[in-house]
């Protein structure tokens, strides 16, 4: 996993215009949700098209928190990207037209397909039958028509959603926007999320922490979850 965090200075810029750098000191866990994203083998295995090395090494913590929820009758979804319809369409004609190579544009859709090897969740998570199972077809779950996680967890009185999984910048950095956007309160997990590089994930944590959510750790949020 990542060993860099949010440097001190910018910590202390943020907690002067908020009064404090972390706000939500408790999460009541029949009101909180685990959000894991895109924990599946086309990121997170060795060699697969769109690989984050460092997404193995936060599974560990992501089976810790969703255990602790779950115990004390909280919420754990996993939330899959998909991409492709039974004809082969997408709706992401923008993206791929314009952001990638076709040869990647093949690579990702192949492997974002429901039922391809790939498109699986990885190897090592501590899934369970109780947990929700959602698929999305964009970056956040969030955004309008992309999932129906926030119906289901609006019909469970979810109010609080902790973002851990991968890409940090990206689907987990998008679905935290979206999320504190529509109403939520966002806990962050620093070492539960993964990018690329340490940069991308140090930036995705400050654009966070400064007007999305609190940016916390395993440890913390083990800490603050109250059954």
């Amino acid at each position: 996993m990542h060993a860099v965090g949010i440097p001190q200075e910018i910590r202390d810029r943020i907690a002067k215009r908020r009064g404090r750098f972390e706000i939500f000191d408790r999460l009541d866990a029949k009101k909180t949700a685990l959000a894991v994203i895109d924990m599946q083998k086309a990121f997170v295995a060795e060699g697969a098209p769109v690989e984050v090395p460092l997404a193995r090494g936060i599974i560990p913590n992501i089976n810790r928190m969703a255990d602790a929820l779950r115990e004390v009758g909280g919420t754990v979804a996993w939330v899959t990207t998909a991409l492709t319809d039974a004809e082969g369409a997408h709706p992401w004609t923008v993206f791929y037209d314009h952001f990638t190579t076709p040869e990647f544009a093949r690579a990702h859709l192949a492997a974002m397909t429901e039922g391809s090897e790939l498109h699986g969740l990885a190897d090592g998570l501590d899934v369970r039958p109780e947990d929700l199972q959602v698929s999305k077809d964009r970056f956040s779950c969030f955004i309008q028509g992309s999932s129906p996680l926030h119906d289901v967890l609006r019909d469970k009185g979810i109010d609080t959603v902790v973002i851990a999984g991968t890409l940090t910048n990206r689907c987990c950095e998008s679905s935290a926007r979206d999320a504190m956007m529509i109403g939520y309160k966002v806990v962050f997990v620093e070492d539960a999320n993964a990018a690329v590089t340490d940069d991308e994930h140090v930036w995705a944590l400050i654009n966070i922490a400064s007007a999305f959510g609190d940016v916390r750790r395993t440890d913390d949020v083990l800490g603050m979850i109250d059954g």
